[in-house]
């Protein structure tokens, strides 16, 4: 027995020597830092240049068919250069430059016949007279112009007359430093030559039109 004994191997104590906690707490290193940043910023970039890419291939397709839509083009060209017109004649009349015209409502040619004709010529050039959005295009045309001729240009003169009623009445006082827009609507001339200019801005637009009918 006592020699089976000694065959047996001696087992030695197992010594556990207690960890430090800094091992499992310890703070990350300014190099972790800087890779943890760069990861950061590689994945912005990445979905960013994503997002940019889907808002190309959404954005140009749109932009590329309203270039190509020649009733879009005719009312933009004909907004564009009936607001450029009241810059110049103001600048022949007054002698000075004033570019907030370009964004003013009234004044000579109305940019809204401009616009509505412009549209409903291109209509009719490109689908013809017989297609149902004429129709829709020529009435919406003719009640715009003639609520530039009748209610917004009276409009305009009832602010005229509270402008002098108030210059008036309250010589002095602050409220009447404060002006009503009288530039509302339109003469019938003005409309006019408004609708002229857009018929003719279409014609020039829906060349293409024209051509392959």
């Amino acid at each position: 027995m006592d020699s089976l004994l000694s065959l047996t191997p001696k087992l030695r104590p197992f010594s556990c020597t207690p960890l430090s906690p800094s091992l499992f707490h310890a703070p990350p290193s300014s190099v972790q830092i800087q890779r943890v940043s760069a990861v950061q910023s590689r994945g912005l970039r990445v979905a960013l240049l994503s997002v940019t890419a889907n808002a190309k291939l959404r954005i140009s397709p749109f932009v590329a068919s309203l270039a190509s839509n020649p009733t879009f083009v005719s009312g933009l060209v004909a907004w564009v250069i009936a607001q450029s017109i009241k810059v110049f004649l103001n600048f022949f009349f007054e002698r000075k430059w004033d570019f907030r015209l370009l964004f003013a409502s009234g004044g000579m040619p109305s940019s809204h016949s401009a616009l509505c004709t412009a549209l409903t010529t291109s209509v009719a050039i490109c689908h013809g007279v017989a297609d149902s959005l004429f129709p829709v295009c020529l009435g919406f045309s003719l009640i715009v112009m003639y609520d530039a001729i009748g209610v917004r240009r009276h409009a305009g003169m009832q602010a005229q007359v509270l402008n002098l009623i108030v210059a008036d009445l309250f010589q002095g006082h602050p409220i009447s430093e404060r002006k009503l827009k009288e530039l509302l609507g339109h003469t019938p001339s003005q409309v006019f030559a408004g609708a002229v200019l857009g018929f003719l801005v279409a014609c020039f637009c829906c060349q293409a039109c024209v051509v392959g009918a």
